[in-house]
């Protein structure tokens, strides 16, 4: 009896064992199969965490949202981050552009609020869940984005928590229906260099594809309605010119904010290699705007970053900034000649050659500048404003200060040669004035003084970015380190000149 009472019990037990350690084992598959997942950190707090309210909570912002037209294709788009019920209705302006519209992938650049790390962090591998359903990444492009720059790299905890790029994803469900997602964090107090390294770590890898970029932010924090006014009002103008460089020099000397300053900056450079060629604002609010109070408020905007219909033809026809000083095309390609050679002579450690030269033009005394470009972003500028010395001796000795003493960028490296684009101005002899209506845009570049504080713009900057006189006034002001006001002021010296640019 015994024997046949426990040879049931043991045979039970052998069998609940089993399925235990089965099911014990499909739970640890299935955990590691929802790390792959990120799960959603703040749906039912920022967004509603049932699928059907989020959804019509989504469409009825996007049916209130009007819709800009572009005269052109969509590169990027600009989105705050905020709970919907303060800036839904304003990213609703940025996603309307895309509705109905087909993308391959989305990525996605916003900032970290929680962790402190280099570089950038992508989320290489699984999905991205809301109450909507999982968004798959796209694991190939990001492979190839993250063997592009070492410092993008994948930090589980800067996405964890992280609700700024979250929040944008519903919408994207939404008006896109399907897609994959590159979803980068960036770095929470970022450099001009990772800006720049990321953003040419996107463009490399999407280049020729279909793929959208979008940039998470949201503009001044607690500020008075007013000051937040103020403040924002740099910001946006930057956006609609598309100004990334105007946008870097502006945040990091505190005359805005943006805690997205970061993603904006490194979206707007990789949109611009993409061939991006214009920006324009969508909609901006404030949550004083959505509650009513007033007093301690955090900006919001919408904004597009597209390559204008024609572009190339459009550029042909516009007028040539500057003016022509009468240097022949031989003279010409001789200056660029000294200024190339100089650059790689320089990054390949070959002495510089002692050039020969034989028109006297090049051995007239002027002030003249070298820019350097890569892939249509800036890369170095540097000049005098005043002779020195023969022209091809400015153009050499600038040539190589622009390449590896402009405090902005890192030394040029040989690798970079093949992508460089150089920009030489030879410039007229300043011109002091009392009236700033002698400005002419297009034509002049502005040099203003103040005490200690001083800065130029050459002729083509006004051009480049579709500036007016005042704006123009304001941006030189500011490269001085002054306020964008000062050139009102009565101890302020104004000077013009203009540029031969080729």
């Amino acid at each position: 009896m015994k024997r046949q009472f426990y040879l049931p019990l043991l045979i039970g037990l052998l069998i609940f064992t089993s399925l235990f350690y089965e099911a014990e084992g499909l739970g640890e598959r299935k955990e590691k199969g929802m790390r792959e997942v990120r799960e959603p950190a703040v749906s039912g707090m920022f967004y509603p965490d049932k699928p059907d309210i989020l959804s019509r909570d989504v469409k009825k912002y996007l049916e209130n949202a009007k819709k800009e037209k572009i005269d052109g294709e969509v590169i990027a788009l600009v989105s705050p981050h905020a709970g919907y019920m303060y800036s839904g209705q304003v990213a609703a302006h940025a996603y309307k552009l895309i509705e109905g519209k087909t993308f391959d992938s989305v990525v996605v650049v916003s900032p970290s609020h929680r962790v402190d790390f280099k570089g950038a962090s992508l989320y290489d591998r699984g999905g991205y869940r809301t109450p909507l359903g999982v968004v798959p990444i796209d694991v190939e492009l990001s492979k190839r984005m993250m063997e592009r720059w070492n410092g993008i790299r994948f930090l589980p905890e800067a996405h964890g928590q992280e609700h700024s790029l979250e929040v944008q994803i519903p919408f994207l469900q939404v008006v896109l229906k399907s897609f994959k997602l590159i979803p980068i964090v960036m770095e929470p107090y970022w450099s001009r260099e990772t800006c720049q390294l990321l953003a040419q770590a996107i463009a490399d890898t999407i280049r020729g594809k279909n793929v959208l970029l979008i940039a998470s932010t949201d503009l001044s924090h607690f500020h008075s309605y007013e000051k937040a006014v103020q403040l924002d009002k740099i910001v946006l103008g930057h956006l609609g010119r598309f100004d990334a460089e105007g946008l870097n020099r502006d945040l990091k000397e505190g005359r805005c904010e943006a805690c997205g300053g970061g993603p904006v900056i490194t979206v707007m450079l990789a949109a611009k290699a993409l061939g991006a060629t214009r920006g324009k604002v969508l909609k901006y609010l404030n949550s004083g705007d959505v509650t009513g109070d007033r007093s301690r408020v955090v900006g919001y905007a919408a904004a597009v970053f597209y390559k204008a219909a024609g572009g190339e033809e459009k550029m042909k026809g516009e007028k040539k900034a500057g003016i022509d000083l009468g240097l022949s095309g031989d003279e010409k390609k001789t200056l660029q000649q000294i200024a190339k050679t100089v650059i790689e002579n320089k990054t390949k450690g070959k002495p510089i050659p002692e050039f020969k030269i034989d028109s006297p033009v090049l051995k007239e005394n002027r002030g003249a500048f070298v820019s350097l470009h890569k892939k249509g972003q800036l890369r170095g500028c540097i000049g005098y404003i005043e002779g020195k010395g023969p022209l091809h001796k400015t153009i050499e000795e600038m040539a190589e200060a622009a390449a590896f003493r402009d405090p902005r960028f890192a030394p040029v490296t040989e690798k970079e040669l093949s992508e460089l684009d150089i920009e030489i101005s030879v410039l007229t002899p300043l011109k002091k004035i009392t009236d700033v209506n002698e400005i002419e845009v297009g034509k002049h570049g502005i040099y203003i003084k103040k005490g200690w504080y001083s800065g130029l713009l050459l002729p083509q900057v006004a051009t480049e970015y579709g500036w007016d006189r005042k704006t123009f006034l304001e941006h030189t002001c500011q490269k001085a380190g002054l306020p964008s006001g000062a050139w009102k002021d009565k101890d302020v010296e104004i000077y013009i000149f203009s540029a031969d640019i080729f």
